[in-house]
């Protein structure tokens, strides 16, 4: 049966958050098509994990023999993100945009997982993985509109996820999300609320045809 590893980074729970609440509208549907699936959750909000430090850094170029008490205890964490990744063979990222890119905490699992010369390299260990990242925004960031030169989430996640780890990157965007709360934003709600239908609509899709295709 298929593992789907689905994470979290926004700081609102789900009734204030787009991109948890697209992204569960993603597993559910993933968990009616696939009911004896597993799913490993992280939420990086409540449980974020540690930033990358110096010890966790040089253990991962060292051999595991000659690490300190240090390095071998924050490794060993590393390892366990590593592993979740690897077990996967679909993963699902909530990533809203703060201040024009990832949540930190978001940063800091990429910075765990990122491992040269077994996620990453010449034959990283999670190639082909397909990944669904819920890039949700307040705003717009579209080509065309005026902050499209702002747009650090799909850009960054697409070199990081797809070109270092060799995963299968799609995304899902819901965008203008903060229209029904902004005044000056008021005549961009029916777009708003279009782009959240279409995401919701996206994201039962894809996991549906994602579940069907790992079933085959």
């Amino acid at each position: 049966m298929a593992t789907l590893l689905h994470i979290d980074s926004s700081v609102f729970p789900a009734a204030g958050s787009a991109s948890r609440a697209v992204a569960e509208t993603f597993r559910k549907a993933w968990e009616e098509q696939h009911p004896e699936g597993t799913v490993i959750y992280r939420d990086l909000a409540t449980d974020p994990v540690p930033h990358l430090t110096a010890d966790a850094h040089t253990a991962g170029f060292a051999d595991p023999s000659t690490h300190t008490p240090e390095q071998a205890a924050v490794f060993a964490e590393r390892l366990k993100l590593i592993e979740e990744l690897e077990a996967a063979d679909a993963v699902l990222i909530g990533a809203p945009m703060y201040n024009f890119t990832i949540p930190s905490t978001l940063k800091a699992w990429l910075d765990n997982v990122i491992l040269v010369g077994r996620t990453a390299g010449d034959s990283p260990s999670v190639k082909g993985t397909p990944v669904t990242v819920v890039a949700s925004r307040g705003g717009s960031y579209a080509p065309g509109t005026p902050r499209e030169g702002y747009e650090y989430v799909q850009n960054y996640l697409s070199a990081v996820l797809g070109d270092m780890l060799g995963l299968e990157a799609d995304f899902i965007v819901p965008e203008l999300t903060m229209a029904p709360q902004v005044p000056a934003m008021a005549e961009l709600v029916p777009l708003f609320e279009s782009s959240r239908e279409r995401a919701h609509q996206d994201a039962t899709v894809k996991a549906k045809t994602l579940a069907e295709r790992l079933a085959a």
